[in-house]
């Protein structure tokens, strides 16, 4: 995977997470605050409307003017706004928070809006609520105490039972608490207790509504739905960019079909398919380079192949003019030789496509290079026995003789070389072995007259000559070192012209990587 892509996939899934992340969080804290305040004015309901049903409950119950700072005020003295003051004609239990802590509100049946100050609402809520209930509880006979008990807790909105058993009762510094003020408050924010003494001596729990949990199961459950729905959209975008990525490699593609080879992928820094594109952008020039050799090949094979046609159709009307036996046999000789012409060309242009169009299947295994230079000079030796072919190799190159190779195809590079090398040489060719641990280079030199170095690039072009002579004495077909170039490619290396410092003429150069 590229670099680039994987840093921008990281920072595309960091930025993903921190957004998750961040969505979620202030969902959680809407939700967080709604449910709250709804949760306050639904703790504090029973009670207040307890109270607003209560025919002057500051009298009734007069210990809450001292210990709340409870009164019945005018709503328009409340500096409340239209919302509150709707919802408080709708009979709801509003809660206000300021620096002094909540204020419950409550608007009463009978007029005005009764104000409750609390300190902390869960624990104050649940004392003025025992209360309440031990004024009433005291009131009430022993006997009718536990009939009138239950209706009386539920109409409050708390639970209320009788501690008959004593492996129920809390830790000794409630049961201190209890008995210095006959109510006690334990628990916690999550689970909240009081413990009533009443005047008889009798000890009742009453338990409160459960606290309030930011994190409930629905919660959860919609949050999770919500990171879903985030990763969803994200991943629908950064599908609709691969989307838009391979729409664009499709339309090249149709481009090409239609024969528009020039057609090419557009390469995006970071893209999820750059390595595709770059891929298809090599395959298509690759078809594109086969096709114009293919059409090159035509029109050259179609060029090479008149020359030996036309004297081998010479040569058979000279036969039937031919008018003694030795005209015959000279014309013979030549139709043969053309015919040999004709199968080397072949075998050639074969060689050439076949490494050409994706080349042979290379067998490369470890193989001496100077054992091929060897036998390179010695076979052409016996084939130009007027040139001098010497080969020039190392003590420290036998060494590293050992290459991975192809041999049979790197035997007919260096061939190729050496008998190009004999046709133009005066009268001496050497063929120098260079090798180390890395790299393996063989030189092949002459001392003809060399090549013009505006012409070096184009002698490895197929069917190239640097003259225009189609006769059998100049030979070759303009494919050897076509077929060098491409022997050299499959085997990772270059090859390469120059001019011979020592020789005067051309030099080729071939070289490839010792190891593959």
């Amino acid at each position: 995977m590229p670099v680039t892509f994987s840093i921008k996939l990281f920072t595309r899934l960091a930025g993903l997470a921190v957004l998750i992340a961040l969505v979620c969080s202030l969902v959680a804290w809407g939700l967080s605050s709604v449910r709250h305040q709804a949760w306050q004015e639904q703790l504090a309901t029973p009670l207040m409307t307890w109270l607003a049903r209560t025919p002057s409950p500051g009298q009734h119950y007069h210990w809450l003017p001292r210990l709340y700072d409870f009164r019945i005020r005018d709503a328009d003295a409340l500096n409340l706004d239209a919302v509150s003051l709707e919802r408080l004609g709708y009979g709801h239990t509003l809660v206000k928070g300021d620096q002094l802590g909540p204020r419950v509100l409550v608007a009463r049946p009978a007029g005005g809006v009764l104000s409750m100050r609390l300190r902390n609402l869960y624990p104050d809520v649940a004392e003025a609520t025992a209360l309440v209930l031990l004024w009433h509880l005291n009131e009430i006979p022993a006997a009718d105490r536990e009939s009138a008990a239950i209706p009386l807790a539920e109409s409050l909105g708390v639970r209320l039972s009788a501690l008959a058993d004593s492996r129920r009762l809390p830790q000794p510094e409630v049961l201190t608490r209890v008995w210095e003020r006959n109510i006690a408050w334990y628990g916690d924010q999550e689970q909240g207790h009081v413990l009533l003494r009443l005047d008889d001596g009798t000890l009742m729990r009453m338990d409160m509504p459960g606290g309030f949990r930011a994190l409930t199961l629905p919660v959860l459950v919609l949050l999770v739905g919500l990171a879903a729905l985030v990763l969803l959209v994200a991943v629908r975008l950064l599908m609709r960019d691969l989307e838009h990525s391979l729409r664009s490699v499709e339309s090249v593609a149709v481009r090409i079909a239609r024969g528009d080879l020039e057609a090419r992928v557009e390469l995006g820094q970071g893209s999820l398919v750059s390595r595709l594109a770059r891929s298809f952008n090599g395959m298509a020039e690759q078809i594109q380079r086969l096709v114009e050799v293919q059409r090159e090949m035509i029109h050259a094979v179609s060029h090479e192949l008149r020359t030996p046609v036309a004297r081998i159709r010479f040569g058979v009307q000279m036969i039937e003019t031919a008018r003694d036996e030795q005209a015959l046999h000279r014309q013979l000789d030549g139709i043969d030789n053309d015919i040999q012409e004709l199968d080397e060309l072949i075998d050639e242009i074969l060689t050439y496509a076949r490494l050409e169009q994706g080349g042979p299947v290379f067998s490369l295994r470890p193989a001496s290079v100077t054992d091929i230079v060897r036998q390179v000079v010695e076979e052409q030796g016996v084939l130009h026995p007027a040139t001098a072919i010497e080969a020039v190799i190392p003590e420290q190159s036998e060494l590293f003789s050992e290459s991975d190779i192809e041999p049979r195809y790197l035997h007919r590079a260096i061939q190729n070389l050496v008998g190009n090398a004999c046709r133009y040489a005066t009268g001496k060719v050497r063929v120098s072995c260079l090798l180390d641990e890395q790299n393996c280079r063989v030189d092949v030199e002459d001392d003809g007259p060399g090549i013009p170095e505006q012409e070096w690039e184009k002698v490895f072009s197929a069917f190239a000559r640097l003259d225009d002579s189609r006769t059998r004495n100049s030979g070759g077909y303009g494919l050897g070192l076509s077929i060098v170039r491409r022997i050299l490619f499959w085997h990772g290396g270059q090859s390469f012209v120059s001019r011979s410092d020592d020789l005067g003429g051309a030099r080729f150069s071939l070289v490839w990587p010792r190891r593959q």
